[in-house]
């Protein structure tokens, strides 16, 4: 009964889902074409059984990254197949697309739409990023035969609570065919509430903490901010969201009059409100320039808006000081250990239910310190910019976090080599 209201409920909204698509489409132009894929008409493009991984955004693609890379070199004539829901997301997988990768949009949940994905996709083994659980999606692996690994899984206590009157649709699907690699035993915990087969539990750890810094990173951070921004105190706001630009500004506004040529790289989360950023730039007469228009950046430039994709680790390489958004407003925060990889102290706000572990971990070794309003961001990027020293330390703790929490990748590769040893069986000469 329950697994018939949920398809009752999916088929209704489905083409509400569509239309919204479409009409995002109109507005912005990353929305545009490529619709009939959320049905599951996909191009077939390999000849052979392909390895799916499915990363919902940008965050989740940055996440795979290391996996995609382990991946191509442990099975380097195997095809793979990432799919996402978000343009953005699909902007970063063509950023690392190649002859044996590709990408396409994940079908929306509907028992027609997921099967035609299967057939022409012909996955041997799905590889679903941290939280996205779709019953018919499951389901039809189960009937197909396909394993299904849900790597770097994180369950917040929120979304057991939402998701309790759904438990047994989950429990269905989740004690078939399903292996969950949780990010933390406090995850696992959560996954078995929600029906998840004890047996096929497993706490690897969280992916993110394993990203790959290119080693000339911070010298390219370091040669960008002598050419642009010399002799300057630099903070970044990375990843905000609509209702943190004030708050943000409002801070800079204070901070300028402590450091009056103190310059704020300001990174929105979307690219559809660049504009919309911009446009309150000009309305708070905020001196800026933005990535996209100015090659340089004024002497008496109050705000570089980062109105790019790809480029804000560069610039936190570049930076003093990092507040990473989506955590003061109710998003959940994004993640913390772009800036702590590159030894940035970091300043984030209450919201971070997404990665709550992460967050407590960061705040109780002093790695980072969690601002409420525009005066405690004000506050601690003064104190922070006027001392070195305080910058150094915080800043090694967080490197010292991320190092000691590696090892997600080599845990995780050792739940999906035995899925795919077939595979290398077939390669061998």
């Amino acid at each position: 009964m329950l697994r018939l209201l949920y398809n009752l409920c999916i088929h209704l909204l489905a083409p509400c889902a569509l239309l919204l698509t479409a009409w995002r489409g109109w507005r912005n132009p990353m929305y545009r074409g490529r619709l009939m894929e959320r049905l599951g008409y996909i191009q077939p493009g390999f000849s052979g059984p392909v390895i799916w991984i499915h990363a919902v955004s940008v965050g989740e693609v940055q996440a795979s990254t290391p996996l995609l890379r382990a991946l191509q070199q442990r099975y380097p004539q195997q095809p793979l197949l990432v799919t996402t829901t978000t343009p953005t997301g699909a902007q970063r997988v063509a950023a690392l697309a190649n002859a044996t990768l590709r990408h396409c949009y994940l079908p929306y949940d509907l028992p027609g739409a997921v099967r035609r994905f299967l057939s022409r996709a012909r996955p041997c083994l799905a590889i679903v990023l941290e939280t996205e659980l779709w019953p018919n999606l499951f389901r039809e692996c189960a009937r197909c035969n396909i394993p299904v690994i849900i790597a770097s899984a994180r369950l917040s206590e929120k979304s057991v609570r939402r998701l309790r009157w759904a438990t047994a649709l989950f429990a269905d699907v989740l004690a078939q065919n399903v292996i969950i690699a949780a990010q933390t035993a406090g995850d696992a915990q959560r996954f078995e509430r929600l029906g998840a087969n004890p047996a096929r539990l497993h706490v690897t750890g969280n992916l993110k903490f394993d990203l790959h810094i290119a080693p000339q990173l911070r010298e390219q951070g370091a040669r960008l901010r002598a050419s642009r921004f010399a002799a300057r105190v630099v903070w970044v706001a990375g990843s905000t969201h609509a209702g943190e630009e004030e708050i943000v500004l409002a801070a800079h506004r204070q901070l300028r009059r402590e450091h009056p040529r103190a310059l704020l790289i300001l990174a929105p989360r979307h690219p559809n409100r660049f504009e919309q950023v911009h446009q309150r730039l000009v309305a708070d007469q905020m001196v800026h320039t933005r990535r996209t228009v100015d090659g340089e950046i004024g002497a008496d430039a109050s705000v570089l808006l980062l109105d790019t994709l790809g480029e804000l680790m560069l610039f936190y390489a570049a930076a003093d000081v990092a507040f990473v958004g989506g955590s003061l407003v109710p998003i959940g925060g994004h993640s913390l250990l772009e800036p702590a990889a590159l030894g940035l102290p970091i300043l984030t706000g209450p919201c971070n239910f997404n990665a709550a572990d992460v967050a407590r971990m960061f705040l109780d070794r002093g790695a980072a310190l969690q601002v409420n309003d525009a005066e405690q961001l004000y506050a601690a990027l003064a104190s922070l910019l006027s001392s070195s020293a305080e910058r150094t330390a915080m800043g090694e703790r967080a490197l010292e976090l991320v190092a000691s929490n590696r090892g997600a990748l080599a845990r995780l590769m050792l739940l999906i080599e035995p899925l795919l040893s077939p595979l290398r069986s077939e390669a061998a000469p």
